[in-house]
């Protein structure tokens, strides 16, 4: 399968938002929710203090541009108002009133210029893995892009081929439901590309504003999380079937897992305001179950050497710092311990979504991870569905 990753390029979202502004946000705007007395020790135990958003938290909380009498119609409300016995003075001035209450943003409102930022950041993602891989957009030929948070099309393949430009024959695969697993399952589909012609060359671009989760209505325990955990990265990396002076891991062989019946743990719902990101609070323990089948898979691979083998490194997306927890409460004990500081590092200033394993990978090659290292990626992704790969640091 050997295929040969340069390092990414990582580009985080420049508005900084503070946990602090959140808290306050939403505390002021929900002071009676069931868990507003806990909102503090929820925000601290995230572990984020600040996390990197393309658009800033003003266009997230900021209200729709029509009124209160957007979703009823101006005439609609005329005529109730005029067959309960109102006077033409009367049904004007309520009409006034009722258009002066801010309404909520729209769909269009709210995903519009985040589909902007994704484009351009994508773009700047794309631009600097191709610098980083001594390589011009003429050398692509195949470009693989996810983005879940934004759905458009034409969609971020097509963008970006305009954009930087590519060549007219390159193949485009759009992955636009790949969500937390873009970073895993891109690098599994490009290392199958490149094993098929190894003369090929693969762009992979994810754009994820994850921002547009964050829906100031919603008063619910899981909607407050969601808005604390979520930040806005772009990345993108270089796949090739032969080693370049730029290399700096081998893709050995993908591992992929689905568990059955289990769609509706966490899913994405577009609603009249904007997209929502919704989870069931058992999935923690079905993203726990496909750790324990990657411990399996790995154990059965390098059976015939169980005692000497393990990796040196983890670059792991599990979803959240609990999940990590269990990875390493179930990883075999004689593996070393800080096999997933650099995860860990990464969630400290949010959750990537199909970002977050090239943003924990560029972290440990920023470290300078040694060569000969055995590496371990994993993601897994609402479905519920898992993909890992292995290889060896460059």
């Amino acid at each position: 399968m050997a295929a040969y990753l340069c390092p990414p390029a990582v580009i985080h979202g420049e508005h900084a938002v503070k946990t602090s502004e959140i808290v306050a946000e939403v505390r002021d705007r929900h002071p009676h929710a069931a868990w507003a007395p806990r909102i503090d020790g929820i925000a601290a135990s995230t572990g984020i203090e600040s996390r990197g958003w393309m658009l800033p938290l003003e266009a997230a909380i900021a209200p729709g541009n029509g009124g209160g009498l957007r979703g009823v119609g101006l005439g609609s409300a005329q005529e109730a108002l005029a067959r309960d016995g109102f006077t033409q003075q009367d049904v004007d001035r309520m009409i006034a009133a009722l258009e002066a209450i801010p309404g909520p943003q729209t769909v269009q409102e709210r995903t519009a210029p985040a589909w902007e930022a994704v484009q351009s950041y994508g773009e700047r993602a794309a631009r600097g893995a191709l610098q980083i891989a001594g390589l011009d957009a003429a050398d692509i030929d195949c470009l693989i892009t996810s983005n879940s948070t934004t759905p458009a099309l034409p969609g971020l393949d097509i963008a970006l081929a305009n954009r930087l430009p590519l060549r007219n024959d390159v193949m485009l695969l759009p992955a636009t439901q790949w969500a937390c697993i873009a970073g895993t399952r891109s690098l599994a589909l490009a290392a199958d590309l490149v094993a098929a012609d190894p003369d090929r060359v693969v762009l992979v671009v994810i754009a994820e504003a994850l921002s547009t989760t964050y829906q100031p209505a919603d008063d619910t325990l899981e909607s407050l999380i969601v808005r604390l955990l979520f930040a806005d990265t772009a990345v993108a990396a270089v796949v090739t079937g032969r080693p370049r002076r730029e290399s700096v891991l081998r893709l050995d062989t993908a591992w992929h897992h689905t568990l059955p019946g289990t769609q509706d743990l966490h899913r994405l719902e577009t609603r009249a305001d904007g997209t929502h990101f919704v989870m069931d609070r058992r999935g923690p323990r079905a993203v726990q179950e496909t750790v324990t089948a990657m411990w399996e898979w790995l154990r059965v691979r390098y059976q015939d050497d169980p005692d000497s083998w393990h990796p040196d490194v983890l670059l792991a997306h599990p979803g959240g710092t609990r999940v990590l927890e269990y990875m390493e409460q179930t990883m075999p004990d004689a593996w070393p311990s800080g096999l997933l500081d650099y995860s860990r590092d990464s969630y400290t200033s949010g959750n990537r979504g199909g970002a977050a394993v090239f943003d924990i990978m560029r972290r440990a090659h920023d470290a300078g991870q040694k060569s000969g290292s055995r590496a371990v990626l994993y993601a897994a992704a609402p479905g519920l569905t898992a993909t890992a790969l292995e290889g060896e640091w460059l």
